[in-house]
């Protein structure tokens, strides 16, 4: 029904929160792809198709698959040969390994973490550190200087944040201020249809306050959207890969059943704009103010170039259907007040 050749559309390239730094507003994320689900030649093969039609944005993180993401990763960059400045290449430290000094946000941690994974990446640099989840164990004022830390040592070119609560980046942000160290650029938080209210309420006004941008992933809600899992969970998804249980769970829950259903309007919504439920759900993605860039994770060439082809806009119509057929817009503070 979709064409499937390359999209139509160049991937436009947008400004990470307000920092300079342009990305893809479409990247490759590496969470249960690389390294595991899928070879190492797939892998190589998806970054060329992505790299081809403009992706400049590649995600990984220490813990995917106990580090093989990042080696898998490395080693595609290396090939290819592609200029070093002409990709972003972000990583998110926290889970590194056994010992009680492997994992978390300390001082230690986020140095030898990093070196870790520039170590299997093979490169001198990463674009952006991520921290993977704020660490109660660690100060902020800690955290913030062994990020500017990394950054001075040319290990990094900006730090970010991942799964924070607004009140903490703010806080980052004000330690930054205090302690004339660097702050964050941009927060990574889950969106979908069913995940709303940080990215649509909360993260557009740290935007406008400290410019930090958003990057989000999971658009499909790990598949859920693409209706793969209506009538059931297929044997090579996702959901039934071992650790994913939650996944399967998450699919047959009450709450799950009656996204399903929604799903299947979004379908029929898709069919009649002519594009794709996973097309309609990425522009959607894309439409919110402050999102910069949507990561994806795909295990095959189809599916990239299908996200790749997404809707080039949404109309305010379209929105405004969405928004009916799903029943769950969260209201802006300015909304409540008034």
């Amino acid at each position: 029904k979709y064409p499937h050749n390359a999209p139509s559309s160049p991937v436009v390239h947008l400004n990470l929160g307000k920092s300079g730094l342009r990305v893809s507003c479409l990247g490759l994320g590496t969470w249960v792809t690389f390294g595991s689900q899928i070879s190492d030649e797939m892998a190589e093969n998806l970054m060329a198709i992505a790299y081809e039609n403009g992706v400049n944005l590649f995600d990984t993180a220490e813990v995917y698959a106990s580090g093989r993401a990042e080696i898998t990763l490395g080693n595609i960059i290396k090939k290819k040969g592609w200029r070093r400045s002409s990709f972003v290449i972000t990583t998110k430290i926290y889970w590194g390994g056994q010992a009680e000094t492997e994992r978390g946000l300390s001082r230690k941690h986020i140095i030898e973490g990093l070196r870790g994974s520039l170590s299997r990446l093979q490169l001198d640099y990463v674009d952006i550190v991520f921290a993977n989840r704020n660490d109660v164990n660690s100060p902020m004022e800690e955290i913030v200087r062994a990020m500017t830390f990394v950054i001075n040592q040319g290990m990094a070119m900006y730090w970010g944040t991942s799964r924070w609560s607004a009140m903490e980046i703010m806080e980052a942000y004000s330690v930054a201020r205090q302690f004339n160290l660097i702050p964050p650029v941009c927060e990574q938080a889950e969106y979908h249809y069913f995940q709303r209210d940080k990215v649509e309420v909360q993260l557009p006004e740290l935007y406008h306050k400290i410019g930090v941008g958003a990057m989000t992933w999971s658009p499909l809600a790990c598949g859920l959207i693409t209706g793969k899992y209506s009538d059931g969970v297929p044997e090579c998804s996702r959901a039934a890969m071992k650790g994913y249980q939650w996944l399967k769970e998450r699919v047959n829950s009450e709450e799950g059943r009656r996204q399903l259903a929604k799903i299947k309007e979004l379908h029929l919504l898709a069919d009649r704009l002519g594009c794709t439920a996973a097309q309609l759900a990425i522009a959607w993605c894309l439409r919110s103010e402050g999102v910069s860039s949507v990561l994806l994770g795909v295990s095959t060439s189809d599916q990239l170039l299908e996200n790749l082809g997404i809707l080039s806009q949404m109309t305010p119509q379209t929105i405004t259907e969405i928004d009916a057929l799903l029943g769950n817009k969260p209201h802006s503070k300015k909304e409540l007040r008034a």
